[in-house]
């Protein structure tokens, strides 16, 4: 039975299903292009959602949830919640001066490699009210979603064309404030 494609569907399976379904992706957004590394592919499109990757290459998730659907045969349209679609404002404790740690993970990505493990071991050794800066080409959603189930806070933004920068800390911290915006 074929994959449903649903916000949820992680990327790796929706390919394994349609394999035709690539070049659609990468015509809704080019930061899919990626996704023909076939090491990222192992590695990143094994736990990325189609929600995930809607906030990464800066789709609409019902457009991209809808057309994947239609270039599958599936006729059902899906009535797709968009949710969020960025970090919002930057929070107080979001300043470089505070970065005790930083990691530039695009090397490790170019590889077919995933940072997950090194941020985690580097965000085990902060300190009350210090962070750590992730820098990354795109928004490595799938890394905020588990970095936020550990218990951390993330805010990040643009800094550039393929250019993201991350700051982590605990959440707790002090001084978080009513003007942290959480990713979703």
């Amino acid at each position: 039975m074929p994959e449903m494609i649903t916000p949820e569907t992680k990327v790796a399976k929706l390919l394994e299903a349609y394999p035709e379904l690539e070049d659609v992706l990468i015509a809704l957004a080019p930061a899919f292009d990626k996704l023909r590394n076939p090491v990222l592919r192992k590695s990143v499109a094994k736990v990325a959602t189609l929600r995930q990757a809607a906030k990464v290459g800066g789709v609409s998730l019902a457009e991209m949830i809808n057309v994947l659907r239609e270039k599958a045969g599936i006729s059902e349209r899906l009535v797709v919640e968009e949710g969020a679609s960025g970090p919002g404002d930057r929070p107080n404790w979001a300043v470089r001066e505070n970065v005790s740690g930083s990691l530039d993970a695009r090397p490790m990505l170019e590889e077919g490699q995933h940072p997950l493990g090194q941020v985690l071991a580097a965000l085990g050794e902060l300190g009350p009210g210090e962070i750590f800066e992730l820098t990354a080409p795109f928004t490595p959603v799938p890394l905020i979603d588990v970095v936020k189930t550990k218990g951390y806070e993330a805010w990040w933004f643009e800094e550039g064309p393929e250019l993201v920068k991350v700051y982590i800390r605990s959440a707790g911290s002090e001084d978080s404030g009513s003007d942290l915006t959480e990713l979703k």
